[in-house]
């Protein structure tokens, strides 16, 4: 059984990730009720107590771990962490914080953080990496917006390059909206972006916008009952109740739609399927041009269905497929459902669609840039400079160029790339 370690940057990176172990431990303790230690449980937990227990298939449960390093630059969401439900999963040492935050500045949270604390987050994954028999993949969970999980978040992808290069780096990155109440957001996500198309293996990237009008939308047919009987009153996938955290907090909501994402993406490495994937397998499958690895996630259902029986429908059919790689598509079956469910779905496709935002993302930072408005809050950090505006200005436009001419009509009868003998 292979082993995956969760990194959880910022205020946005960690509360989702929260609600991951929360969803998680649900999971487990639905399908492990004799509360064996087994190796679906070790993918991302190790049990720290070896003392065995009177079942002979494994160590009794005792204290759980998580495989995970939590780093933010202000202190509440971690030391909420550490007073709640989840504090016996991590041990202080694996909780890095400071006090003051990065003020909404990439460059405070790439270059100065990133300085200071890239010693203790190096000893810390690799500790995390120690206890691991086979590690297979990071999961990086940030936001684009702020300071900390745009500046920091990146700073760290690349140390996980740098230490771990073999190992697969799977990033869920939450972008703001166009309205974002962060000023600067345009340019900490643009900054952001060109670290990410250069040392991840895939991005999950997830409009905050989305979230919002999921939520919206699904709370709304719950109290109107539009749906009838078909949406459970008390849905455990849009609501932040249930499980180890009984209380709702705000953004809960949507923080459980990313969580449960993650859930599923992982649900094949944890439990036993007709048809197992290995996580490398989805960078292998799905990214055929190394900076082109920005996935479109798809998730059904998105809440508690009721009495309701539907099998998922093969896509296969009816998505079309570009002429050079029509055998693009991987499967996978997992035998355990998530907790309250019958069946779900979750379909990761690479498409071009995904440049809309990205040129969106490009336009909001040009209005600022043009002005050269808050750069200076930029460049009085030690170690920024212009440059790296440019630098992160033309990686996007090429990115974009690159999904530009990928869904061009006469893309099919381009010259195909050469391999030298």
């Amino acid at each position: 059984m292979t082993q995956s370690i969760v990194v959880q940057v910022g205020q946005c990176g960690n509360q989702v990730g929260c609600r991951f172990w929360d969803l998680v431990l649900r999971e487990h303790a639905h399908v492990n009720q004799m509360g064996v230690y087994d190796e679906a449980l070790s993918s991302f937990f190790r049990n720290v107590d070896q003392r065995r227990g009177a079942d002979s298939t494994g160590s009794r449960i005792t204290a759980l771990k998580a495989r995970a390093v939590l780093v933010d630059m202000e202190e509440g969401v971690l030391a909420e962490i550490l007073q709640g439900p989840l504090r016996s999963l991590f041990s202080s040492t694996q909780l890095i914080s400071d006090v003051s935050g990065s003020g909404n500045n990439w460059a405070v949270g790439h270059h100065t953080y990133g300085l200071v604390y890239r010693e203790q987050i190096v000893d810390q994954v690799r500790k995390a990496a120690e206890h691991c028999d086979c590690l297979q993949c990071f999961f990086l969970i940030h936001s684009m917006g702020g300071g900390t999980g745009s500046g920091l978040g990146t700073f760290v992808l690349k140390l996980l390059e740098d230490e771990f290069p073999e190992v697969c780096r799977i990033v869920t990155s939450v972008y703001p909206t166009a309205e974002d109440d962060v000023i600067t957001s345009p340019y900490n996500s643009v900054l952001a972006m060109k670290e990410l198309t250069e040392h991840a293996d895939c991005v999950l990237p997830v409009d905050n916008q989305s979230l919002v009008d999921i939520v919206g939308k699904i709370q709304h047919m719950s109290n109107t009952g539009k749906l009838g009987c078909a949406i459970k009153k008390d849905c455990t996938i849009i609501s932040g109740q249930g499980g180890v955290v009984k209380v709702e907090k705000p953004f809960d909501a949507m923080n459980n739609i990313v969580a449960n994402l993650l859930l599923n993406i992982t649900s094949s490495a944890r439990f036993e399927g007709s048809l197992n994937m290995d996580l490398n397998e989805i960078a292998m499958n799905l990214v055929p041009f190394p900076r082109l690895h920005y996935l479109v996630s798809s998730l059904t259902p998105l809440y508690t269905l009721a009495d309701v029986n539907i099998p998922p429908r093969r896509l296969r059919p009816t998505l079309p497929f570009v002429p050079w790689n029509q055998e693009g598509w991987k499967t996978s079956l997992c035998s355990v459902p998530p907790v309250c469910h019958t069946h779900s779905l979750l379909a990761l496709a690479n498409n071009t669609c995904v440049k809309s935002t990205f040129f969106e993302l490009r336009e909001c930072f040009v209005k600022l840039y043009r002005r050269k408005a808050h750069l200076h809050h930029y460049l009085a950090v030690d170690g920024m400079e212009l440059a790296e505006f440019n630098e992160a200005l033309s990686s996007i436009s090429a990115l974009i160029e690159e999904y530009t001419h990928l869904e061009s009509p006469l893309m099919p009868n381009a010259p195909r790339l050469t391999i030298a003998t």
